[in-house]
């Protein structure tokens, strides 16, 4: 059998499956599980909770050891999962008046 008959042959055998597209957060709006301020990070996190392919996204993402970014409905930074992102800047040395 020639090259060109096994893909013909393939291309019949994946014309009897639909495909189905998953409707994904992160499709929409990507730049989101990408932003600087930790306020859209926990968005991008709140809008993974029903996705139906966040378990297999943080899974890959930790095999990979993704740098940042929102991952499965995780923060990731240098890698590793954290709880929240600290905002840009320096902290504040005095609390704020209450």
């Amino acid at each position: 059998m020639s090259r060109d008959q096994s893909l013909s042959r393939d291309q019949s055998r994946w014309a009897d499956h639909t495909v189905v597209e998953v409707p994904t957060p992160c499709v929409r709006e990507p730049e989101l599980w990408f932003a600087e301020s930790p306020v859209r990070l926990e968005q991008a996190k709140h809008l993974c909770g029903g996705c139906p392919l966040r378990v297999g996204c943080l899974a890959g993402a930790m095999e990979r050891r993704e740098p940042w970014g929102v991952w499965g409905g995780e923060i990731f930074q240098d890698g590793v999962v954290v709880a929240s992102k600290r905002g840009r800047g320096r902290p504040r040395k005095e609390r704020p008046a209450a």
